[in-house]
């Protein structure tokens, strides 16, 4: 998998993983994917209702150890 950009959104709580993510999609070129890792419980949920609202494809979510990798892309 090709990641275009990634941000760290380690300790930080809703909503700031799902804004961080919204700035950084909006900076990138259709097709292109972001990775985001979390360490919010929330952010599995949050971020499949995010793609759902935004179109933005949400390709994949793995748990790794205490955090939560999401792989998102851009419209």
């Amino acid at each position: 998998m090709d990641i275009h950009k990634e941000i760290d959104t380690r300790g930080l709580n809703c909503p700031l993983p799902i804004l961080k993510a919204k700035k950084a999609l909006s900076d990138m070129a259709s097709g292109q994917l972001l990775k985001v890792v979390a360490t919010d419980n929330g952010s599995l949920r949050d971020f499949q209702a995010f793609a759902k609202q935004t179109g933005n494809e949400l390709v994949e979510q793995q748990t790794v150890g205490d955090e939560f990798i999401h792989i998102l892309r851009r419209r």
